[in-house]
């Protein structure tokens, strides 16, 4: 294996992240705020270490085998995070080791769980900081989704890549084309989302920090109550509209963009997605009603916007529906695995995956009852083969195996069962919050133990990386020349 090419690609991108650090220095600087030294001397370090990486493995091949690709994925992730838990744990916050890369795991695989409990008296580094570590994680997510898993064959994705580049109706004619558009997209998205948030409402800096964490469906907030904060209905439904755009397919948005609005409302994940989330509103709304917790156009805004949050594994807070009961605890505990569509911002389960089981299923079902019909599995019109039939099983598997070991794992912490799972759940779906009041959308992760934290960043990796690159790592195999 040539190290060369993964340490060069890692260097540019540490390098790239070193220098966004001047961003929240400037705004540190601005407000005549000291904490802009901490995030000159992070950049400082942050650049030269990520230039020298660079310079040093210049020279390795062009091209990434299929070994290099799994590696370097989850290096970039890790090195990443650790680079970008340098101005948390230098600033005054008072964080440990343990605390820093707790909130830049968090942030870079935009899940939004944190131990910080002075934001809002935090300086207005570190809450940029923070968004900017989520916007650039949803943006990799992205490109990792349609660029690199498709060529990994992860979970199924290998659908996606012939969707993606090889159909005679190609979006665009190559691949480098289509992950800036992405980008420019992903771009416009979080302009409108900050004129969004402003005109609602919040003060320009709130509202861009809380663009770069809704469009990359992250969740992070400059406020200890979240978005529950705010008290304008209007920035709580601009929050919704986004989470939600968030979490669909960037590639129809290219489609879009040509005119072909009818292809993004063909799509059938986008359907089932959208209809799902109308459905699990409704439960929550009726919960509240039932339960007298709200009623009116309060409890259909704290339910839509709850569900949303947690569906597109944004994790952002309004109400805190772990009191609403039981029902309520249940539905949110198992929506928390249905991620968002592929292709997006979005995390846990992917919809097509619970559509490939769905087919899968049923081709059994008729196999039983009619073993002389051929049924042809299709999958948005085209047919779907069995090798992404087998790897969505595998993945599915290997998820619920990864949030089961680690729910253990935690409970060994010293965590209370129900502490225990809601966390699990929320680390490998990179939701947030999880399901206890101490832990959920009005609590935070500060009072859990180190290992709780380690164990935690551990879990977001894995269900960031879609569980199977983690696992592949692991095999004797894949190291043998």
């Amino acid at each position: 294996m040539d190290f060369r090419t993964i340490a060069s690609a890692i260097g540019a991108l540490t390098a790239a992240l070193g220098l966004a650090m001047l961003l929240p220095a400037l705004a540190d600087l601005a407000v005549g705020h000291p904490d802009w030294q901490v995030f000159l001397v992070s950049s400082l370090i942050t650049t030269i270490a990520g230039a020298g990486l660079w310079g040093a493995s210049t020279g390795g091949e062009a091209v990434l085998n299929l070994r290099q690709a799994f590696l370097m994925t989850v290096l970039i992730w890790l090195v990443l995070t650790l680079f970008g838990a340098l101005p948390f744990y230098i600033s005054d916050l008072g964080l440990s080791v343990s605390d820093a890369v707790f909130e830049a795991m968090s942030g870079i695989s935009t899940t939004g769980a944190t131990v910080i409990t002075t934001l809002d008296s935090a300086p207005p580094g570190i809450l940029l900081w923070r968004g900017l570590l989520q916007w650039f994680g949803g943006l990799g997510v992205v490109v990792m989704a349609i660029a690199v898993l498709p060529m990994l064959r992860v979970g199924g994705m290998q659908m996606f890549k012939a969707e993606a580049f090889e159909t005679p109706d190609k979006i665009l004619p190559a691949a480098a084309q289509i992950a800036m558009a992405m980008t420019t997209i992903y771009g416009i998205l979080t302009l409108a989302c900050a004129t969004a948030y402003w005109v609602a409402g919040m003060n320009p800096f709130e509202a861009m920090v809380h663009a770069l964490s809704t469009v990359s469906t992250g969740g992070f907030s400059t406020r200890d109550a979240s978005l529950g904060a705010f008290a304008q209905p209007a920035i709580h439904y601009v929050s919704v509209v986004f989470m939600v755009l968030g979490a669909l397919p960037f590639v129809l948005y290219i489609g879009v963009m040509q005119g072909s609005v009818r292809q993004f409302f063909g799509d059938s994940q986008v359907r089932l997605f959208l209809a799902l989330l109308a459905f699990a509103t409704l439960i929550a709304i009726s919960v509240q009603v039932a339960g007298g917790i709200a009623g009116g156009e309060t409890a259909f805004r704290q339910g839509l916007f709850s569900v949303v949050s947690v569906m597109t594994g944004s994790g952002f807070g309004l109400a805190d529906f772990s009191a609403w009961g039981p029902l309520a605890v249940s539905l949110f505990f198992v929506i928390m695995f249905i991620g968002g569509c592929t292709g997006s911002t979005s995390c846990g389960i992917k919809i097509f995956r619970f559509q490939v089981l769905a087919r899968d299923l049923y081709q059994h079902i008729r196999q039983i009852v009619l073993p002389s019909m051929v049924y042809i599995k299709r999958y948005n019109g085209r047919p779907l083969p069995d090798s992404v039939s087998t790897s969505v099983q595998s993945f599915v598997f290997l998820y619920f195996a990864s949030f089961l070991i680690l729910a253990v794992l935690l409970s060994l912490t010293g965590l209370e069962p129900l502490d225990a799972l809601g966390a699990a759940a929320t680390a490998i779906s990179n939701v947030g919050p999880a399901l206890s009041p101490e832990l959920g959308p009005n609590g935070n992760f500060a009072s859990v133990p180190e290992t709780t934290k380690w164990l935690l960043a551990a879990g977001m990796l894995v269900g960031r990386l879609e569980v199977l690159m983690i696992v592949v790592l692991f095999t004797p195999r894949f190291w043998k020349a």
